[in-house]
């Protein structure tokens, strides 16, 4: 683009009619995004002729701009309003997302653990029944009409007592609020038994656990004492799964959720981990690049790797699925889906590491086995490793409207508005991204961050890259497809049915 710029020199001016927008070269193109995020593509001579300041009436690229939202005599005021509104509706809400570490207790090694387990002799890391009960009434005192209490650990099977009670609790509570009230529990399975399992079922817990990929891959990052870790968790994706047809669920709606941690291990196998993914009935594949959160920043040197590398990895598993979609096997990936849906309408999936601002906060808390409250679980693993930057209370001494004018809550709302930050003010993906501050203060020492250095935005515009390349190819079949990814179908079996009372 510099050199677009030097070679019209002089000549260059302001265009005339256009509202501000943002460029970026994408496959020898130029994609223009404006405001309300809207895109459209121009060719270099398309892109000269509008640095000269030369947009006519009638040219095609007039009319293609027009159709954009790109000329102000064009645009309806009102509706556009209307569309922002839709777009940042999530900051009408309050933390909907509320994490609870019931123990910190594992039954697994991992290599990059975030999440800083503790041996299984340390019982003093688990959650009391009180204390997950002020959890509870803390969650529920949120202004989000809808709440979801996600247990982590940890494992979180192992205090398995606490993470009852504070389901039948907070079942009880709801009585009294109304709310849409969900239940969340991320585990490795390997402590599943058929009793733990028929009360999760009975009481509508979604499950999610980790897949690092094929058993090698996954038995050498994620080691059971006396056990096969991916044995295990296979067997219980397995035998849940069966149990939600078995209450007459639909398996394409409804199956056990996996994410992979990408280690530098994982860079090689691209195909194959998406491959192990479709074969356990996975639907959705989550290529998360490795966190530098937890034990990850102490083991950096065996799982870390340059970003360059984990986009190329990203392009072919993507690729592949793409692959598998085209012979009619209907799985997505991710991160894909979070950015399409953004791109391609004006719905926001609330992803909250993946929005302006952030989710630190305002869209999650984050509640240690201790009962201190931490902006998130990222800011809860800090704590744990030394900095506690990112407490902002404790179960005992809180309340809520205190912990949502915490000075540190808005300083991270502040640092995460795409659309006063250098580096991203004039980035053309600014309307779909977003940062995680947490992860900048991690890595940069600043919750503000310096994108250009970010592993996050280097992932971010990688795969934004990515998916505006397909776009700009304008092949129907892929188009297709990934307009589908974008299709959000609610899974309404896992919203408690309770009405206040």
């Amino acid at each position: 683009m510099t050199q677009l710029f030097t070679e019209v020199g002089q000549a260059a001016k302001a265009p005339s009619g256009l509202v501000p927008f943002r460029f970026r070269e994408v496959g020898g193109d130029y994609l223009l995004s404006n405001f309300l995020g809207d895109w459209v593509f121009v060719t270099k001579d398309e892109m000269r002729s509008l640095a000269r300041g030369e947009l006519q009436t009638g040219t095609p690229l007039h009319d293609k701009l027009a159709s954009k939202n790109f000329l102000r005599d064009s645009i309806d005021a009102a509706k556009a309003a209307e569309r922002i509104a839709h777009k940042k509706r999530f900051l009408n809400y309050g933390p909907n997302l509320h994490i609870a570490v019931v123990t910190l207790r594992c039954n697994e090694t991992c290599v990059y653990c975030h999440a800083s387990r503790a041996n299984m002799d340390a019982v003093h890391t688990d959650m009391t029944p009180e204390i997950g009960e002020k959890v509870v009434d803390l969650m529920l005192q949120s202004t989000s009409p809808a709440v979801t209490l996600e247990f982590q650990g940890g494992e979180p099977l192992v205090n398995f007592p606490v993470m009852k009670h504070m389901i039948e609790y907070a079942l009880a509570r709801n009585r009294a609020y109304g709310k849409e009230l969900e239940f969340t529990m991320v585990s490795n399975l390997a402590m599943m038994d058929e009793e733990k399992l028929a009360y999760l079922i009975d009481r509508k817990v979604q499950i999610c656990t980790s897949i690092d990929g094929p058993e090698h891959i996954h038995t050498k990052q994620r080691k059971l004492v006396g056990g096969n870790s991916h044995r295990e968790a296979v067997k219980w994706i397995e035998r849940i799964n069966k149990a939600y047809i078995d209450i007459g669920l639909d398996p394409t709606l409804y199956h056990v959720e996996a994410l992979l941690t990408t280690t530098r291990e994982a860079l090689k196998l691209p195909r194959e981990i998406v491959d192990t993914y479709v074969s356990l009935g996975c639907r959705a594949i989550f290529l998360r690049p490795v966190d530098p959160f937890g034990f990850a920043g102490r083991t950096a040197q065996i799982v870390e790797y340059d970003r360059s590398a984990y986009n190329e990895f990203y392009r072919t598993a993507v690729e592949h699925i793409l692959d598998l979609n085209r012979k009619g096997e209907q799985v997505l990936e991710r991160y894909a889906s979070i950015f399409l849906t953004k791109i391609l309408g004006d719905e926001e999936p609330n992803f909250l590491d993946i929005r302006s601002p952030s989710g630190s906060g305002i869209g999650a808390l984050a509640y240690n086995y201790d009962g201190k409250i931490f902006t998130s679980d990222e800011g809860r693993m800090m704590y744990e490793t030394g900095d506690p930057a990112f407490q902002i209370g404790d179960v005992f001494s809180s309340n809520y409207r205190a912990l949502m004018k915490h000075e540190t809550i808005r300083a991270l709302v502040m640092a995460s508005i795409r659309d006063t930050q250098p580096d991203c003010v004039n980035c053309a993906y600014a309307p779909y991204c977003g940062v995680q501050p947490e992860h900048s203060y991690r890595t940069q020492g600043t919750i503000f961050g310096r994108m250009r250095e970010s592993t996050t935005c280097a992932v971010h515009k990688g795969i934004q890259d990515f998916l505006f390349g397909k776009l700009r190819e304008n092949d129907p079949k892929t188009t297709e497809i990934l307009r589908r990814w974008t299709t959000v179908r609610a899974r309404t079996h896992f919203i408690q049915a309770s009405s206040a009372s």
